[in-house]
């Protein structure tokens, strides 16, 4: 049975202009209760990250900044939040959501984490949204725990995992593969161990085939004995920002792909919804949702 971290701290009211984008965090499990595709057996709630297990990724002086609250103006109009201490209470508890998922991954193949993704987030500095890099933090835990030696992050945001490149550039137990918009945020990229920009209008035909030809490539080299993926659905057609032409079958489609394959592997993944701005909230609640439903369908 799959396990799925949420807490409602997640889709906490934010300042005007930023409600939106957070309210998918509490339609999701919703939907999926509603239409009986999990039960509330499966939800937990974590708890805060410890500061010493985020110091594995990020700086002493950046986490102090975060919990005394002196992020300068110039450093929160890059994360694109107003700095407050519940939104770095969140941003901890998602983290350690994400630490949670691996240890439940491995005990029944993959497991869900309702937030996370925050792959735009340094070693030293957040950006796009992101304070912490949970996928970050929780890879160099599981490194240091020799709960894994060889790690593989499938990075599926159109925006390119720049914090995450850049904190991994050099970790050889580590590999980063991002596929996203060539022409999208950060318009400045870092480099990734494999980067796949797109262009724009990519449709569902292309983007699977580019997909299907890479993904099982990776993990015949890579040799990864554990997986995170983040599944972004801001690559839909419909998404204010994605500059993609994926439709919700296709988006669908990509999911299904990795769960197969990592399914085929038997290799445990943690995943994380990641981005989606469609104008319709239904449409990236569907599509998120379908990431849950495949993942109960493929690991049981």
């Amino acid at each position: 049975m799959i396990s799925i971290a949420y807490d409602p701290i997640y889709a906490h009211p934010l300042p005007e202009g930023h409600r939106f984008p957070m309210l998918k965090y509490e339609l999701i499990p919703e939907q999926l209760l509603h239409e009986g595709s999990i039960d509330k057996e499966q939800l937990f709630a974590p708890q805060l990250c410890s500061e010493e297990v985020l110091l594995l990724t990020h700086d002493q002086e950046y986490l102090n900044k975060l919990e005394q609250q002196t992020l300068s103006a110039s450093e929160q109009r890059k994360i694109g939040f107003p700095q407050s201490p519940l939104l770095t209470r969140r941003e901890r508890i998602i983290t350690q959501g994400t630490i949670d998922c691996c240890y439940r991954a491995i005990r029944s193949g993959c497991a869900l984490n309702v937030a996370g993704g925050t792959h735009h987030a340094f070693r030293d500095r957040g950006e796009g949204f992101c304070l912490l890099n949970d996928m970050a933090v929780a890879a160099n835990h599981l490194l240091l725990q020799q709960v894994a030696k060889q790690v593989l992050i499938i990075d599926l945001d159109v925006h390119q995992g720049n914090g995450t490149a850049s904190i991994f550039e050099n970790e050889p137990r580590v590999f980063t593969f991002s596929m996203h918009g060539g022409h999208n945020y950060p318009f400045h990229k870092e480099r990734s161990d494999l980067d796949i920009p797109l262009s724009d209008g990519t449709d569902d035909e292309t983007y699977l085939g580019i997909l299907a030809d890479t993904l099982p490539r990776l993990i015949d080299t890579v040799q990864p004995d554990f997986v995170f993926y983040l599944s972004g659905v801001d690559i839909l057609d419909t998404d204010k920002f994605g500059k993609l032409k994926l439709s919700l079958a296709g988006c669908k489609q990509r999911d299904a792909f990795v769960f197969e394959t990592l399914h085929r592997h038997r290799i445990p993944v943690t995943i994380a919804m990641g981005g989606g701005y469609s104008p319709d909230v239904r449409t990236i609640v569907e599509a998120h949702c379908n990431t849950f439903r495949l993942a109960k369908d493929i690991f049981g």
